[in-house]
């Protein structure tokens, strides 16, 4: 193998890690989790002011908890169905 081709193959093994690393769910996940934790922290104790805004519904704490099933179910998603790493089809030696 040249060196041409290791260099290659090297580069396109760091390319398939960085894929995985920035996949998008990875990070639309992680910021509805951590949105919605701030958001359901605020909703647990509303003052009466923001219940009487939201004609009595907690509001804040209903949409902490679906920004945080969103957030997880993007997680879980990522974790049972991880990005393939592209295949590199092998060309013929002459």
């Amino acid at each position: 193998m040249s060196d041409l081709q290791r260099e290659v193959s090297e580069l396109e093994r760091k390319s398939a890690t960085a894929a995985r690393l920035f996949d998008i769910r990875r990070i639309i996940g992680g910021l509805f989790v951590v949105y919605g934790v701030i958001v359901t922290i605020a909703g647990i104790s509303p003052s009466v002011a923001d219940l009487e805004k939201a004609e009595g519904v907690h509001i804040n704490l209903w949409t902490g908890l679906a920004m945080l099933a969103l957030g997880l179910f993007f997680l879980i998603w990522l974790k049972l169905r991880p990005i393939a790493p592209p295949t590199v089809a092998a060309e013929p030696t002459e």
